[in-house]
């Protein structure tokens, strides 16, 4: 069997790309959270609220670092894989990608050491203002790195010449065409990521009796955010798929499983795509719906995938069904959501077990949905790799070979593999560790252990058997 290297290469970036999104997703939101958390208890000195921020610090700690050593190698593909986009894209990736550097990953990586080993040794003050820093450098981030990547799925600000991409307006560039929408929806998919395992972590801790007061705060917050931020993300994706229909019709074509242009467009909830055939082998749908929400006209009109060569077909397969994992789990999310708010009415949201094993089930699944989102945005590219004008196999480095790429992508896996259960191994003992009881913390007093690396700051022994009282 032959090797196609640019096959192999497309699988090797997925899944880097795929399992580094998974961290960066859950830090943002977190972030976010924690420093809201230290913005309580400086003005309430509430110790409930130091508990909370000192144990999600510690999560932060193995999410963060787990997300760096997972992404640190994804510029390199774009050399040893990508070397013909990588050279006509740089003028624009190269600046875009060094700013994220310079404004983000050094704010994080400053503000971060004084998160974790400042704590009692800076005014509280300034802890909570590095606590600031650290949120505010992950959005920063994702701004970058979503403006580079929204660029290739909307270019503009740009002019191809000889292979080469020439920026011509910086602003269009940046903030290209479909970049506000993604940006906005994949800032939601954090912070309900980070709601959804915050919210699940403290109902396994109520329903163990480990520090009620602490966790019922915590989950009492979590589920208000739920509650506004669930329904939320279902508008912004709305207006995201309408900028996608407008500037990557083949992707929204794909996503409804439509083959023929025409209007009165059912929304399909089950389908069967044959796309050798360019057509649907079996569909279970709701009439109109498709158009009413595409065009919010129950005739409206939507362009089929026949409009398009079929070279130029995104994997309706893939597409299709992964949009649908998406979309069946954001409105669980809001079920959920919606399930808290009637037992907070009843003063039951923290004590109905039912409740509480539902959101720990519900721990993986805003992950799932994001890389079914992620499945989504850039299957339904292909074959482009900046759309419209540079396609997958016009990027490709020439002299990579099968076999090459095929060793590199094991090589990955495996790497991956351990990093993958070494870190979810250690994070599962850090969460079931718990929180440091108050009478713990007091009379530890000044002999209280400082952390000497990021890692240490979890005051989670590796190999240990964790703590049976707090278990």
């Amino acid at each position: 069997m032959e090797l196609d290297p640019l096959v192999l290469s497309r699988m090797q970036f997925a899944f880097v790309v795929s399992f580094h999104a998974i961290f960066p997703v859950f830090t943002i939101g977190l972030a976010s959270y924690i420093a809201l958390l230290h913005g309580l208890f400086f003005k309430t000195n509430n110790p409930a609220w130091d508990r909370l921020a000192l144990f999600w610090t510690k999560v932060f700690a193995v999410v963060f670092g787990m997300g760096v050593v997972s992404g640190i190698v994804m510029s390199f593909q774009f050399g040893t894989n990508w070397s013909n986009f990588s050279q006509a894209a740089s003028n624009f990736l190269g600046p875009v990608l060094s700013y994220e550097v310079v404004t983000a990953f050094f704010l994080e990586a400053a503000f971060l050491g004084v998160l974790l080993f400042g704590r009692g040794k800076v005014p509280q003050g300034v802890h909570l203002f590095a606590a600031i820093m650290v949120a505010i450098g992950t959005f920063i981030s994702s701004f970058w790195i979503l403006s580079a990547n929204s660029w290739m799925h909307t270019p503009a600000g740009v002019e191809l010449i000889d292979y080469r991409f020439h920026v011509v307006s910086w602003t269009e560039a940046i903030f290209n065409p479909s970049f506000p929408y993604r940006f906005a929806h994949m800032a939601m998919a954090s912070f309900l990521t980070g709601g959804f395992v915050v919210a699940g972590v403290s109902a396994w801790f109520l329903l163990r009796g480990r520090d009620p007061e602490a966790n019922r705060r915590a989950l009492s917050m979590c589920l208000w955010l739920l509650l506004f931020l669930a329904p939320a993300q279902a508008v912004v994706g709305d207006f995201h798929g309408l900028n996608t229909l407008e500037h990557q019709p083949a992707k929204v074509a794909a996503m409804e499983g439509h083959w023929e242009t025409s209007g009165n467009v059912p929304l399909l909830l089950f389908a069967i795509p044959d796309q050798e055939a360019q057509t649907n082998r079996f569909e279970i749908g709701i009439p109109n719906l498709a158009s009413l929400i595409l065009t919010h006209s129950t005739d409206g009109v939507i362009q089929g995938l026949n409009e398009f060569a079929p070279e130029e077909q995104p994997p309706v397969w893939i597409v299709f069904w992964a949009f649908r994992v998406m979309v069946g789990i954001g409105l669980l999310m809001i079920a959920t959501a919606l399930i808290g708010l009637l037992l907070r009415r009843k003063g039951k949201f923290h004590q109905h077990t039912g409740f509480l094993k539902t959101l720990v089930y519900m721990i993986p699944m805003p992950f799932v949905a994001v890389l079914a989102g992620w499945i989504v945005t850039e299957s339904g590219r292909a074959p482009w790799l900046v759309y419209g004008m540079m396609a997958h196999a016009e990027g490709v480095t020439p002299s990579l070979t099968g076999p090459m790429a095929l060793f590199t992508l094991v090589g990955y896996v495996l790497v991956y593999a351990v990093v993958f259960y070494a870190g979810i191994y250690y994070l599962t003992r850090v969460v079931r560790n718990g929180m440091l009881p108050n009478e713990e913390r007091e009379t530890a007093g000044d002999n209280f252990r400082r952390p000497m690396r990021p890692l240490s700051a979890t005051e989670t022994p590796f190999d240990d058997d964790v703590d049976p009282v707090r278990n």
